[in-house]
């Protein structure tokens, strides 16, 4: 088995949740194991939560300078994977980026429309533990609000959406082949809920990384072939309209062996105000 990795793009070569990260062309920041793998293109309108974290001069003008995923929780906050503001993704500390954004209402990352607007601040959850990326969370606080229509509610611990057979959807902008064939459009894959022990199983620790049910969610296709891949760490997994995922680590993408594992919101979020209900 691979060694599982975060989903984010990482801007040196460095141990993240015991993944090996290889940086690619220079002289942007590289990427790790997260992408969109057997999905399809969506618009961005008819899932307005879904938002693109973007740094043009940490990763270059491409694609918008996206590296890592979002979701909307509130007007103003948008909640990602706590590993995207690393210093091994971002090569820096997140608060020295100065055009860390959110792009949110774009489908093309490349095109115009929708909104660009700039993270006035970030926090990490003091629960994160970056080594095994448990309760990998973070929040950006927006310079600006968006409209109360991209506002995505989050589930609570014992929704019926955590439920094992749960049909679930997962977005992003990442690899969509395993191989660093990224999108340059929005993508959602459908994958399901599955038991705690499939994960369990598949990542006892020891040479991996080991899956822990208080802040972890395991998820994907049982068959394989559709996942989270490189570039979607941070990204929504969505079951019953409402949020009981972000995308955070696994090994390699689309593996029957190798099943995503999810940042278990309902564990991990805090009170939001202005969230929706």
């Amino acid at each position: 088995m691979r060694r599982p990795t975060a989903r984010a793009l990482a801007g040196v070569p460095a141990l993240i949740a015991a993944a090996v990260v290889t940086p690619l062309a220079a002289p942007f920041p590289a990427a790790a194991d997260s992408v969109v793998i057997g999905g399809y293109e969506v618009r961005a309108e008819e899932s307005p939560w879904v938002v693109a974290l973007a740094s043009p001069d940490r990763f270059g003008p491409t694609r918008g300078g996206q590296f890592c995923g979002g979701v909307v929780v509130a007007p103003t906050t948008v909640m990602t994977a706590a590993h995207c503001l690393s210093t091994a993704v971002l090569g820096k500390d997140a608060a020295s980026v100065r055009d860390l954004q959110i792009i949110a209402g774009r489908s093309e990352l490349a095109g115009d429309g929708g909104q660009e607007v700039p993270v006035r601040k970030t926090w990490i959850t003091p629960k994160y533990d970056p080594v095994t990326n448990s309760a990998d969370m973070a929040l950006l606080t927006l310079a600006e609000a968006l409209p109360a229509d991209h506002v995505l509610p989050v589930a609570s611990e014992g929704d019926p959406a955590y439920e094992v057979g749960t049909a679930a959807t997962v977005y992003g902008w990442g690899d969509t082949r395993g191989d660093g064939s990224y999108a340059s459009s929005l993508r959602a894959a459908r994958v399901s809920v599955l038991p705690d022990g499939t994960c369990a199983s598949a990542y006892p620790g020891g040479r991996t990384s080991r899956y822990q049910r208080s802040t972890m969610l395991c998820a994907g296709d049982p068959q394989g072939g559709h996942d989270a891949c490189q570039g979607d760490s941070g990204g929504p997994l969505i079951a019953g309209g409402r949020l009981i995922g972000l995308v955070s680590w696994g090994s390699g993408c689309g593996r029957p062996d190798g099943p995503g594992v999810y940042t278990r919101v309902s564990a991990v979020a805090p009170p939001l105000a202005g969230a929706a209900s």
